[in-house]
């Protein structure tokens, strides 16, 4: 599927509420989760989105505010006037009186500093929109991977809990076989130790799980802590499938440059300015302004007909022959900023290309990984069934069925963990990619 480019997916995504909607004051813990689930909740709740969000807003206010300079400016004014005894005697005419005005004003020409700026508080706007992609990406890629590491201690929990199993009922074996006297006590003592030491994985392993749940309702944004809420912990739906995927290196490199919300928007913001250099060189340039206006005046204390009232229009003008170099300064700062934005984009897709490059490279490592686990598996099952049937033969010892146990717990651990670590590096390089999370880019 041939992805959608990066700013009409997230200005797709506002209009359609799935980024803008207020997260509730309080939500309960689910009884279930599921991966899409989780997603739709963070991209309402996390707290690095809503930041996002919030700095979209403040650059549409920018925006607002900048257009305003293109825009006719209306102001009233007003004032009451009472003079004394010495002027009123001067002048009679002004002895006591208010007036009122009206102006309105527009620019018609400055330099082009008016549309240099307009057109700058757009791009760093449009800049903020893909800002806002760039954190959905980084925050649903940790939502993943927390959710994943949740899935990985929960069936690490279900690995210890066979073990334990496994180990238990080989102590009701020795045991059988101790009473029996075909065995001595210390073989009955060497599975007790198994079973004993066998305890300790599957603790560490429950404790982990519940650090993963922590962690991923930090990702979610999950702030209810009401008293019925703290103990709860929903069951998690999905498993570590490690869903076959194929990349190319270049074709990853080419849809990072295209792509990536980083590289976008930092292109947007070396363009504004671009921009900004225009609006310090209208310094140079006279400006030009249209105003009129109604005033109204009445002389409280005078005869009936001492109210004056009118009409004005005009042009005015400035231009600033010589002020000290301070435009040449300011053309000179510009200039230097907008270098320097090209700079940081440039060294940001550098940064991208080696990201890429070693996702991509995780990649690779996690599918060679998960094969070999995948084929270990299957020869530690074999092993334990052939250490079984040799000990039940009476030509394995204990602790040949104790080894093949172990390394049977010790292949599906790292079969768990290749699953893993193939699912994040596959969301991995996806979010190098610049491709929005698959549960959102449809």
């Amino acid at each position: 599927m041939k992805p959608r480019p990066v700013l009409a997916l997230v200005l797709a995504a506002l209009a359609a509420g799935i980024v803008r909607a207020a997260p509730s004051p309080e939500q309960p813990v689910p009884d279930q989760l599921d991966l899409p689930t989780a997603v739709r909740f963070a991209l309402d709740n996390n707290f690095a989105i809503r930041e996002a969000r919030e700095r979209i807003k403040q650059q549409e206010g920018v925006v607002v505010e900048v257009r305003g300079r293109a825009l006719p400016n209306v102001a009233a004014n007003g004032s009451y006037q009472k003079n004394s005894t010495a002027l009123s005697e001067s002048f009679p005419e002004s002895d006591h009186y208010w007036q009122v005005a009206l102006t309105a004003s527009q620019v018609l020409y400055a330099g082009g500093g008016v549309h240099a700026a307009i057109k700058g508080a757009d791009l760093v706007r449009e800049s903020a929109v893909l800002d806002l992609q760039g954190v959905i990406n980084v925050a649903l890629l940790d939502v993943r991977t927390k959710f994943y590491s949740v899935l990985l201690a929960r069936e690490k929990i279900k690995v210890q809990e066979a073990n334990i199993a496994l180990l238990q009922q080989q102590l009701k074996d020795a045991s059988a076989r101790y009473r029996a006297g075909s065995v001595s006590s210390f073989e009955q003592l060497r599975t007790e130790v198994a079973l004993a030491n066998g305890q300790v994985p599957l603790i560490t392993a429950r404790n982990d799980f519940r650090i993963a749940v922590d962690q991923l309702r930090q990702a979610l944004g999950f702030t209810t802590d009401t008293p019925e809420n703290v103990r709860k912990v929903p069951e998690f739906i999905g498993t570590l499938d490690a869903e076959p995927a194929d990349f190319d290196l270049q074709a990853a490199l080419d849809s990072a440059r295209a792509n990536r919300p980083e590289i976008l928007r930092l292109a947007k913001i070396q363009s504004a300015e671009e921009e900004a250099i225009t609006t310090a060189k209208s310094n140079y340039y006279p400006n030009l302004s249209l105003f009129g206006g109604a005033e109204v005046r009445q002389n409280i204390d005078g005869p009936a007909n001492s109210s004056v009232n009118g009409l004005l229009v005009g042009l005015q003008s400035q231009w600033n022959i010589f002020d000290g170099a301070s435009t040449a300064g300011r053309v000179a700062q510009a200039r230097s900023q907008s270098e320097q934005a090209r700079l940081v984009l440039s060294e940001q897709t550098l940064a991208i290309d080696v990201e890429v490059r070693q996702a991509y490279s995780s990649w690779q490592e996690a599918r060679e990984l998960d094969a070999a686990t995948k084929q270990t598996v299957g020869q530690a099952e074999e092993s334990l069934r052939l250490a079984t049937t040799r000990y039940s033969a009476g030509t394995a010892t204990e602790l040949d069925l104790l080894q093949a146990r172990t390394d049977l717990t010790q292949a599906r651990t790292d079969q768990l963990q290749s699953e893993y670590t193939y699912d994040v590096a596959v969301a991995s390089l996806r979010k190098a990619m610049g491709q929005a999370d698959a549960l959102i880019a449809n």
